[in-house]
């Protein structure tokens, strides 16, 4: 019995569709709650924090112990926790809640992948990911959406109800429908693992490349963390627009990444990394000026957002490339690791943007120093790499 691709896609999309999906919740939590800004980022800056984690862990013990054991008990955890998130009486609660859930989460993200690779012929195996990650790349673009549909209709908690019915239904689909695709004899040990992540971890250009991934990346999300309270509390937009912003945002990078697929066959590609990070740069700059200049509105917000997640698009394939070319002999451990950094990034500049009053203000500052950062690293990876 082969496994669905629509089953991998959902259950691979899952996690981070439960990230977004509740950020145009975010001010209607904290009001009914009690809670503050930073609390209310922190439920975003754990989630993050919890996807990153769980990339690391859930490949290893998939290797050792099967990938539908693995899976089955991730997707209890996503859907129990995602209940409990539901629940929650308080913002400490709903942060716990939603740590855990991303750990549940995050199973599906990596063994959905794993799977993939277990049971399609290499050429059938690329065509199926190239469906999986284009899906991957769309959901966060229509989660704000539905989760600001659902916020506005019925309540913020629906949110949160809806993920763990959607974990219920991916457990009952995955418990029928999915087979073991590990092989027997594929039961790498542990301090296998371990040293080949230790070779990464002192490889200058594989650090390089992943720190600059990491911040030309998901340091964008600051933005879609911080974008309820700008449009709705800065910008004094209506609630039900508030899902509509991070979906063009999405877009942006959407349209970056089908950008990608045809400049990487024609630039030098650690060059495009470079290239598709200073646009991003720039383009924080502009939303940093709008801010400064207390001339910010909804189009000098959305539009340089825009113009950065082109430059996110155009990155991100071309600085994960770069990552797993370093060491040939360990790719499946710098896919983890790679993933785990650009999480890591994602829920540092999360957690930052509740420092401060004025959250378009931090987030202009973020974006900017992320993408300094990420310069800089990549610059350095370039100078290692080509050295030898």
């Amino acid at each position: 019995m082969s496994a669905p691709l629509w089953l991998l896609t959902l259950i691979t999309f899952s996690g981070t569709f439960a990230m977004h999906s509740f950020v145009p919740a975010l001010p209607a939590a904290a009001a009914a709650l009690g809670a503050s800004l930073g609390e209310m980022q922190a439920t975003m800056s754990v989630y993050i924090f919890g996807l990153a984690v769980g990339q690391l862990a859930y490949g290893p013990l998939s290797d050792r112990f099967g990938r539908r054991p693995v899976l089955m008990a991730g997707l209890v955890l996503y859907a129990g926790a995602g209940l409990a998130a539901a629940l929650a009486p308080d913002a400490h609660a709903l942060i716990v809640s939603r740590l855990l859930q991303a750990l549940g989460g995050s199973a599906g993200l990596v063994i959905g992948r794993a799977i993939v690779r277990d049971s399609a012929l290499p050429h059938e195996a690329g065509r199926r990911l190239a469906v999986m990650n284009l899906m991957i790349v769309l959901g966060p673009g229509l989660a704000p959406l539905v989760g600001g549909a659902l916020a506005a209709t019925l309540g913020w908690r629906s949110i949160l109800f809806g993920l763990a019915l959607l974990g219920v239904l991916n457990l009952l689909f995955s418990w029928r429908l999915l087979p073991e695709t590990r092989s027997p004899g594929n039961m790498p040990g542990m301090s296998a693992l371990a040293r080949n992540y230790g070779r990464l971890l002192v490889t200058p250009a594989f650090v390089g490349f992943a720190i600059g991934g990491g911040c030309a990346t998901t340091s964008m999300y600051a933005f879609l963390g911080a974008s309820p309270f700008i449009f709705m509390q800065q910008l004094n937009r209506p609630d039900y627009e508030v899902g509509l912003y991070p979906a063009i945002v999405m877009a942006g990078v959407w349209l970056g990444t089908v950008a990608a697929t045809r400049l990487i066959r024609r630039l030098p590609i650690d060059r495009l990394a470079v290239a598709a990070n200073l646009l991003s740069v720039l383009a924080s700059f502009v939303f940093l000026g709008a801010v400064l200049s207390d001339q910010l509105t909804v189009l000098l917000a959305i539009t340089p957002m825009f113009v950065f997640g082109i430059g996110v698009g155009i990155a991100s394939p071309a600085a994960l490339t770069q990552a797993l070319g370093v060491d040939p002999s360990v790719i499946g451990s710098a896919s983890g690791l790679y993933g785990f950094s650009q999480m890591g990034v994602g829920a540092i500049c999360t957690a930052l943007v509740g420092i401060g009053t004025n959250p378009a203000l931090t987030t202009a500052l973020i974006l900017v120093g992320a993408g300094a950062i990420g310069q800089i690293a990549f610059w350095i990876a370039m100078r290692r790499k080509a050295a030898g």
